[in-house]
């Protein structure tokens, strides 16, 4: 079975019930979907599919069937350009009936308000004074207040109720009581005024909230746009041309002077220069750049003229990548978000069935139908979903973006909130807390028919169709000592142990002591000589069975990774190195950058075992590491970290990536873990305790507690509408903060 999985953006969304009512619709109606996620502060719906048994057309077909719209992917741009158009006609339908309601909502209101006093109560007492206000009522309720309709037409079809059946029941509640004291005199008041201020409140509030909710996903726009529109490329005869940057290919050569972006990712091929990578590792530091070296697209060439080759452009790139990796983390759910859909998915009925109940009991012991009418609208419309819908994904957006100018890249919305919760980070050595670039510093000869130099190039000509930092400081220091390097037959690699070949005939093995000493015993000689290389990483050489030679390797630490020890000390983490590297070593890397506990000579399977045994005992665990080897102690872990100077099989395998070599990011992304998590605490916490204390108010819990003002112990529903307004947007005001949060 093929699945497909696809990110669709949602247009109409309003509420948590929207975001129920898509799920429950496409888990429900669709055959083939397998699971769906909505996301309301994006807009967008995560669903995965089996294509053999539906296809995006049903899948948007259902979401239409419920009174929304999936913007479908076009072949050309992904979707990209549909989206944007989409949103921009919605937001700007959005201003227009806004726009209708303030120009009719005002002088209704001004009206109405001067209806109240004496000296104008007699020029207002006209017969023509109510028809006035329901011709300026009309309409905002019917044009405006159209979208609420719409809305709660299509949830109650689907047998689901969101924000729209609250806001078109509260305000069709005072339109048509007023209609009816108007036509039939049902009553002595009429409600215009507070029918079209619902409406227009409410309208503003969203229009402003998803100005806001824009603002709180403007990383990722950042991020696009730093891409550069043109591209300066050679041609196959030597001249420059340029070309739109998005018509690269793979092994085209473009130049970049100063102070031009870099188009695509590549090679350097010649020329020297600096290049500001902070757009992608969040550090001001320029790196320096000369041939052979990698660049980035998007990266800002400081000083020299560079000559690049393009390896890779368009989706390919590691802006690309980014953008892709943050925007799956913000429309994935935290499982914190769980407890709010369970109440988000019976919020409107309950609010319903308080408001009749309000009714019923204010009709029956004051006697005041209008009384009773008024408190029944104030409840349905000061009850606010919104806030509740709202409350995780604004901070996960928000902290995902702000990530990733950091170079904090986050898997998904679980690694966000999991992050917080840890208490042992544990570091891989070899290219985690040291360079990763180890140098041959000496070698030694254990028979006297082996020369130094003879058995270093065997292993050399072992090593050197291997990918292992090991094995490239054995080759280079056989290089740069004038040693041949052949080309070796049989070749295999055993993971975390070493490198076995045939070179010119003989078998040759090279790697750590125990391996060797599988074949032949270590004897005392060569036990003694490892001692002598104490602190440096030992690598036997072994020919036809027997050890010939060691060779010591040194690597030094990465700068900052002491100051990254102690901040994350400082957070309350205990750090501990895992490492196959012997104990020696490991121990005297680790007392320079402040780790106590070290466990050494393991295996990549016994990597992942020590990290379940920390879990075993209780830790939560996050493991950080740059290598193929830290795989499986990546996935084993409650939070795997991955460098982005390692493999792609470990950024895969983990659920944040630190753009860039700087392990200092461990502790950046677990206080952004923090402050996220603190945000989202504090927006459920007042989304919950917004409807849990104001409802009551709207019902008039304190109508006789004289000694509280009138307008807080008698709450109009205009007011309540305001208030309904102002949570939700309070909420996404609130997540923006992380944007400027100083991590």
């Amino acid at each position: 079975m093929s699945i497909k999985k696809i990110e669709l953006p949602i247009i109409g969304m309003h509420c948590a019930g929207c975001v129920a009512n898509i799920e429950r619709a496409l888990s429900r109606k669709v055959d083939g979907v397998l699971d769906c996620s909505v996301n309301l502060a994006t807009e967008t719906a995560s669903v995965r599919y089996d294509p053999e048994l539906t296809d995006l057309k049903a899948i948007a077909e259902v979401v239409a069937s419920v009174g929304y719209r999936a913007v479908l992917p076009a072949e050309e741009s992904e979707g990209v350009d549909e989206e944007q158009t989409a949103r921009e006609r919605e937001l700007t339908d959005q201003r227009r009936r806004l726009l209708v309601g303030l120009v009719f909502t005002l002088p209704l209101f001004a009206l109405s308000v001067a209806g109240k006093f004496e000296v104008s109560r007699a020029l207002l007492s006209a017969f023509w004074y109510n028809w006035l206000l329901f011709a300026l009522a009309s309409p905002v309720q019917f044009y405006t207040g159209m979208p609420f309709y719409r809305g709660a037409f299509k949830s109650l079809r689907a047998r689901y109720a969101n924000m729209d059946v609250l806001v078109a029941l509260g305000s069709s509640v005072a339109f048509f009581y007023s209609v009816g004291v108007l036509f039939l005199s049902v009553g002595p008041h009429i409600y215009f005024e507070t029918s079209a201020m619902i409406i227009t409140l409410i309208s503003l509030g969203k229009l402003l909230e998803a100005r806001a909710r824009g603002r709180a996903s403007q990383a990722i726009r950042n991020l696009m746009n730093l891409a550069p529109r043109t591209a300066h490329k050679i041609t196959d005869k030597g001249e420059e041309i340029d070309i739109p940057a998005d018509r690269l290919l793979e092994g085209d050569v473009v130049i970049v002077r100063p102070g031009e972006r870099i188009p695509a990712d590549g090679e350097v091929i010649s020329g020297r220069s600096s290049v500001d990578e902070s757009m992608l590792t969040g550090e001001s530091m320029p790196v320096d750049k000369e041939a052979a070296h990698k660049v980035f697209g998007a990266t800002i060439n400081i000083q020299g003229m560079l000559k690049v080759r393009a390896t890779g452009v368009g989706s390919r790139t590691a802006l690309a990548q980014i953008i892709r990796l943050v925007r799956r983390a913000q429309a994935g759910k935290a499982p914190i978000q769980r407890l709010a859909d369970k109440v988000s998915s019976v919020f409107v009925p309950v609010i319903v069935v308080i408001a009749l109940v309000t009714f019923g009991l204010w009709w029956f012991f004051a006697g005041d139908f209008v009384t009773a009418l008024i408190r029944m609208v104030a409840v349905l419309v000061i009850a606010c979903p919104c806030a509740l819908g709202l409350a995780t994904p604004t901070a996960v957006m928000a902290a995902t973006g702000r990530g990733a100018t950091l170079g904090i890249l986050f898997k998904n919305s679980e690694a966000l909130e999991n992050a917080h919760r840890l208490s042992t980070i544990v570091f891989d050595k070899t290219g985690t807390i040291t360079q990763g670039s180890p140098v041959l510093e000496s070698w030694q000869p254990l028979v006297k028919e082996e020369t130094e130099g003879e058995f270093l190039s065997l292993a050399a000509s072992a090593e050197s169709v291997s990918e292992h930092p090991l094995a490239r400081a054995v080759v280079e220091g056989a290089k740069n000592r004038g040693l041949d390097i052949i080309e070796p037959e049989d070749f295999i690699s055993s993971a975390g142990l070493g490198v076995e070949a045939v070179v010119n005939g003989r078998r040759v093995r090279v790697g750590r002591p125990e391996w060797i000493s599988e074949q032949k015993a270590l004897d005392e000689q060569l036990s003694r000589s490892a001692g002598e290389l104490k602190g440096k990483t030992v690598l036997v050489v072994s020919v036809d069975g027997r050890p010939v030679g060691l060779i010591g390797l040194s690597d030094s630490q990465k700068k900052g990774a002491e100051r990254a020890v102690a901040e994350l000390v400082e957070l309350g983490l205990t750090p501990v190195m895992i490492t196959g590297d012997n104990e020696a070593t490991a121990k005297a890397i680790a007392g320079k950058v402040g780790i106590e506990q070290v466990v050494a000579g393991l295996l990549p399977e016994e990597k992942e075992a020590e990290v379940k045994k920390l879990q075993d005992n209780g830790a939560l665990v996050a493991m950080v590491g740059d290598g193929i080897n830290d795989a499986p102690a990546l996935v084993r872990a409650d939070v795997g970290i991955a460098l982005g100077s390692g493999t792609e099989v470990a950024m895969e395998a983990s659920d944040i990536t630190l753009v860039g070599e700087d392990i200092t990011g461990v502790a950046r992304a677990i206080r952004l873990s923090r402050a996220a998590m603190r945000t989202i605490r504090q927006n459920l916490f007042w989304a919950f305790f917004y409807n849990v204390a104001l409802v009551p108010v709207a019902a008039g819990v304190l109508h006789n507690i004289h000694w509280i003002p009138l307008l807080i112990r008698d709450m109009h529903p205009a007011l309540a509408a305001a208030a309904m307004a102002a949570s939700s947007l309070t909420v996404v005001l609130n997540s923006l903060r992380l944007s400027r949060s100083r991590i």
